[in-house]
């Protein structure tokens, strides 16, 4: 699949970079083995796809009596045939996704970046990808498909993006592991920013109902290193709310702080079985990509 140019997230270095790479589930995803991937042509099995005008010798069983009524012309449904796996991204569009220090791009930049990449590499392999944006609420949920058409409509809806508010990431999760009722690999991309126990139960009711998870831990550089000096300024990107601190007087604690809620994540998606990959928006995306997708395929 050669990706339409001009979307402002598709890099064709990077993606040349990642191309030979192939992320694939470890376990049985509703029924198919891993690694095993079925024809890329469309079928008339499993999910509708597209509409196409009827042409002699199509079966007259999968004529859609609805849009002949509306148009008076004759189409036939056309389906998806069912692929491997079935990757739902979830993406963080919070506010505090918008922060930049000094680095080129936000980390809701970096997470599009790495959103356009995953779903390359999902559609080139034949399987299909499905998008989710969410702050509070759920903000776009699109099913996943393996369409090139498909994919150009998640990109479409990456270049509209904009950030959001406030976040409730351990609720949205809960409500998204009760509709997605297919087994498959949920990818979660977030600067996690929530209470860490009940994102932590969250992730698990995803693994609860079966389900293979990744997390994408973003954050900016400053958030890990705390360079500033003196009394500076802070502006919760979420709330609005505004702080005066003595950036020298708290640093040792604050680097404390972010060691911990690191570490807390890193432990428990251990010991869930679930991928936990962080990174920072000074680590270009798909060198990161790169290296987690080759140390996965050693495992």
């Amino acid at each position: 699949m050669a990706p339409r140019s001009g979307y402002r997230y598709i890099d064709p270095a990077a993606l040349a970079r990642v191309k030979n790479l192939q992320l694939v589930a470890r376990g049985v995803v509703e029924g198919f083995i891993s690694g095993l991937h079925a024809s890329p042509y469309k079928g008339f099995s499993i999910e509708f796809a597209e509409h196409r005008e009827y042409t002699h010798g199509d079966d007259p069983r999968h004529l859609d009596y609805k849009m002949l009524a509306r148009t008076d012309r004759l189409y036939v449904k056309q389906y998806e045939e069912e692929t491997n796996m079935r990757v739902q991204i979830l993406l963080d569009a919070s506010g505090s996704m918008n922060y930049r220090h000094a680095g080129r791009i936000t980390k809701l930049e970096y997470a599009c970046y790495l959103t356009a990449v995953l779903a390359y590499l999902m559609i080139r392999q034949q399987d299909s990808v499905g998008l989710t944006i969410f702050d509070k609420e759920v903000r776009l949920d699109l099913p996943a498909r393996s369409a090139p058409r498909h994919f150009n409509e998640m990109m479409q809806q990456l270049e509209a993006l904009q950030p959001g508010a406030e976040t409730d990431i351990a609720d949205t999760l809960h409500r998204l592991a009760n509709r997605f009722k297919k087994r498959g690999l949920i990818v979660l991309i977030s600067d996690l920013y929530d209470d860490p126990e009940e994102v932590v139960r969250a992730l698990h009711h995803f693994r609860h109902r079966k389900h293979e998870v990744i997390v994408f831990h973003i954050f900016d550089k400053a958030e890990l290193e705390f360079p500033f000096r003196d009394i500076t300024a802070f502006y919760d990107l979420e709330t609005k709310e505004r702080l005066l601190i003595d950036a020298p007087a708290v640093r040792e604690t604050y680097l404390q702080l972010i060691r911990e809620f690191v570490d807390n994540y890193r432990r428990a998606c251990a010991e869930m079985y679930v991928d936990y990959v962080m990174t920072d928006t000074s680590v270009p995306y798909d060198f990161m990509l790169s290296r987690y997708l080759a140390k996965r395929g050693r495992l």
